[in-house]
C-alpha cells in the first residue's frame, strides 16, 4: 500500500476503490534504524540521517510535553536518557520515550530520580529485554545506591 502511494500517488482500497492523491504526497517514515526497508521503498524515499538532540534541546522539548515535572528531575531524567544512549543497546530511547518517562514520573509523583525509580520505571525507555540488563548494570551504578540504603551505610 505504501509503495503504491509512493509510485502512483494513490491507495486502491477494495471497499471503496482507487483514491488519488490531488497533489503528490510527503511521507515522512521513521524507523530508528530498527527496520530492514526494502529496495522498492529504499528507491522512492529520501533519506536523512538525523542526530539525537542535544541535552539543552531535549530538555526544552521534555519540558514542552511535560510542564507539570520539576525542573531538577527533568534535567536529570534527559541526563540519563543520553547517557543510556551512548551505550551499545539493540534500541537506544528516542525523544518520545523521554517525553513517556517524564509522564510516568508525573503520575508517580517523583520529585526525584534515585536508584529505586530508575530501576521502577527504567522500561519505558527501554523496549529489549537485554537491553535493559546493560542499562541496569551500567547506568544504575552511576545513579548510586538508594537513599535509604545509603543512609544504612553511612
Amino acid at each position: 500500500m505504501l509503495l503504491e502511494l509512493l509510485s502512483d500517488f494513490q491507495i486502491s482500497i477494495p471497499e471503496l476503490g482507487r483514491i488519488e492523491a490531488r497533489t503528490h504526497p510527503v511521507v515522512v517514515l521513521t524507523s530508528n534504524n530498527t527496520r530492514e526497508l526494502t529496495e522498492a521503498l529504499k528507491r522512492r524515499c529520501l533519506y536523512l540521517w538525523l542526530e539525537y538532540p542535544e541535552l539543552e534541546h531535549e530538555l526544552e522539548i521534555v519540558r514542552l510535553h511535560a510542564p507539570e515535572l520539576g525542573a531538577t528531575v527533568t534535567r536529570k531524567l534527559v541526563e540519563i536518557v543520553h547517557q543510556v544512549r551512548e551505550l551499545d543497546l539493540k534500541k537506544p530511547p528516542s525523544i518520545a520515550e523521554s517525553i513517556d518517562w517524564a509522564r510516568a514520573l508525573i503520575l508517580l509523583g517523583a520529585d526525584h530520580i534515585d536508584a529505586d525509580t530508575f530501576r521502577e520505571t527504567m522500561s519505558v525507555i527501554v523496549k529489549h529485554r537485554t537491553d535493559l540488563d546493560t542499562i541496569a548494570a551500567r547506568v544504575g551504578v552511576t545513579l548510586g545506591p538508594p537513599i535509604a540504603d545509603a543512609r544504612r551505610t553511612a
